[in-house]
């Protein structure tokens, strides 16, 4: 698949879902947005971008602690969102912008902080993307990405990575923590801190935030069945289909 039509595929899938992702429990709560805030608290001037912002979660956070936040990603519906929440809430240094997180159409240095929560496992080129992370932090600045992390064990991320690709055509891929390590070192960053955690998935909330058709639900269910007793309890697979996935919560740094 190309660059541009992976591209086109992401936004087709989560352009009609925009307003399902603003009223998810999962993408409006979790102590990974808690930790986000307790942290960003240390930069109150920061002009802060939040890269593949999704209905703008993360961005919404940050905004209650820093200068600016620029919500940027790939689909326009979710802009829309974003900006429409944005304005209910009264969040007046929130601003929006459409692109690639490849190709950042920001001038070198513009941002003291970038985020991104649940996005980079849909990027076509993470390590480029990361490129573009570099190239727009400002010396001494942060980046804080927060994601569902493939678990190390081959059979467990075999697992892992199917049931998201059969859910969502867009997926590329869940990455461990030795990767995330790996991709902030050769892009150029300085890792910093990680931490993990676990996130509860419920299955039918799960499916119905990308509209998946009923023949690959059901494709996942039996998927499920089949898997051994080792990866049902390491996911904490239940009997509706809702399992237990890695998180993780990684900053590295811009060298001064």
């Amino acid at each position: 698949m190309t660059t541009q039509s992976h591209h086109d595929n992401v936004e087709k899938q989560f352009g009609s879902q925009a307003s399902a992702y603003l009223s998810s429990a999962v993408h409006a709560s979790g102590r990974d947005l808690v930790r986000l805030g307790k942290r960003l608290a240390s930069f109150p001037d920061a002009q802060v971008l939040d890269l593949g912002c999704g209905a703008g979660h993360a961005s919404f956070i940050a905004a209650g602690q820093v200068a600016g936040v620029t919500a940027y990603d790939l689909s326009s519906q979710m802009l829309d969102v974003v900006n429409a929440a944005a304005k209910e809430k009264g969040l007046t240094n929130v601003t929006t912008r459409q692109g690639y997180a490849e190709s950042l159409p920001f001038a070198e240095g513009s941002f003291d902080v970038v985020i991104s929560r649940y996005s980079a496992h849909h990027w076509h080129d993470v390590g480029q993307a990361l490129r573009e992370v570099k190239r727009v932090l400002k010396p001494g600045g942060i980046f804080i990405i927060m994601d569902v992390m493939a678990p190390g064990h081959p059979v467990r991320d075999i697992w892992l990575q199917t049931v998201e690709a059969l859910r969502d055509t867009s997926h590329v891929r869940n990455y461990s923590s030795g990767e995330w390590l790996t991709w902030m070192t050769e892009a150029g960053l300085i890792a910093r801190t990680m931490v993990t955690d676990r996130l509860p998935l419920e299955f039918s909330s799960w499916i119905a935030r990308m509209r998946t058709p009923e023949a690959l639900s059901q494709a996942i269910r039996l998927y499920q069945q089949s898997a051994s007793a080792e990866v049902k309890a390491y996911f904490e697979l239940q009997s509706d289909g809702s399992f237990t996935s890695d998180t993780l919560f990684a900053e590295a740094q811009k060298a001064s």
